[in-house]
């Protein structure tokens, strides 16, 4: 297998240091650039990269028609489009709290999909 160099923009702070990763396939030869948050990133990046999501939902009984949800922890950048399709189904019933889960272990992953906020329930008028 032949070595390959990539560049990576570190996202773990603001700063945005610019990583150089040697590798070969899925094995981190090397990482310059950046600190040791940085080296860790990098290696996550290129085996198993992941990425919080942030969504909406639809919601039934509450002042408005959408409830925000996000992940409960980084999620597999690969099947983000099939989470995304799976949110356009969903469809809870006020009231909700903040951080109430919406979604259990979403495709066995271990990740939920959590309420970003509470929605009380309207009374009919």
């Amino acid at each position: 297998m032949t070595t390959q160099k990539d560049k990576l923009i570190c996202v773990t702070c603001p700063k945005g240091c610019t990583l150089e990763v040697d590798h070969e396939g899925n094995t981190v030869l090397s990482v310059t650039g950046g600190c040791k948050r940085g080296h860790e990133y990098a290696r996550q990046e290129l085996v198993d990269p992941r990425r919080k999501v942030a969504s909406s939902v639809r919601i039934k009984g509450a002042i408005h028609p959408l409830l925000p949800v996000y992940t409960s922890a980084p999620f597999p950048k690969g099947l983000i489009p099939k989470l995304l399709i799976q949110l356009r189904s969903v469809e809870v019933n006020a009231p909700v709290t903040t951080n109430q889960v919406i979604l259990q272990d979403v495709f066995g992953t271990g990740i939920d999909i959590l309420a970003s906020r509470e929605m009380q329930k309207i009374s009919p008028a």
